[in-house]
């Protein structure tokens, strides 16, 4: 099991003795972890630009583990959650897989399943956060376009001609080489396939069809 400096473990429990259990056991595999006693008081000091996974306490009196992710879930926040719970709850567990939970552990926690599933959310969290910058990347792009150039962008990701093109918009074909080029050299990309897979990724859906029966008559 390897660590990572720069991921933060928060613990959210508000039993004293867990949260200094927990504490000890992963500062000692070389884990940064943050303790919070409420999840008022975590909620209150997340910071969701920060890597890392939440360790929950299922039941607590202010807010529960499971409302806890609701309400992380609702702010924006891909925190990877795990759950711990003293007692072995099978609709909770259903509820909070459902949810996304990385996993859902009963006390006393067993430390090797509970690296593991740390493990795990280490390896989540590196994707999801490389994948929001790719999107970030991609939209980024995209603004740098020209309105024309975007509605180009949006006919040749479904597949047209550069004739079909230029009869949908009412210019000359020459003209729509030109768009495409300058539009293909912004987004970075060479090829159609990427473009289609950068197009997806950021959203953009096709024009309506019947450009396509406008461009045959």
């Amino acid at each position: 099991m390897t660590s990572d400096s720069s991921f933060v473990v928060f613990l959210v429990d508000d039993d004293p003795g867990v949260l200094k259990a927990l504490q000890r056991l992963l500062r000692s595999k070389g884990h940064e972890v943050r303790a919070f006693a409420s999840s008022t008081e975590f909620l209150a000091q997340h910071d969701t630009s920060v890597r890392g996974c939440a360790i929950l306490d299922v039941s607590m009196p202010d807010l529960d583990g499971l409302k806890l992710q609701a309400a992380l879930t609702a702010s924006g926040a891909e925190r990877p959650v795990i759950f711990v719970t003293g007692v072995g709850d099978i609709p909770a567990t259903v509820r909070a897989m459902k949810a996304g939970a990385i996993d859902f552990l009963t006390k006393p926690v067993n430390s090797r399943e509970l690296l593991a599933a740390i493990q795990r959310a280490m390896e989540i969290d590196l994707k999801s956060r490389e994948s929001q910058k790719d999107l970030e990347l991609i939209n980024s792009r995209i603004s740098a376009l020209t309105p024309r150039e975007r509605e180009v962008l949006t006919h040749v990701v479904a597949g047209r001609l550069n004739k079909q093109i230029a009869a949908a918009l009412g210019i000359v074909e020459k003209t729509i080489k030109l768009h495409r080029g300058r539009m293909m050299r912004k987004m970075g990309v060479r090829t159609i396939a990427d473009l289609v897979r950068m197009a997806e990724r950021a959203g953009i859906k096709p024009p309506h069809k019947e450009f396509d029966r406008t461009s045959r008559t």
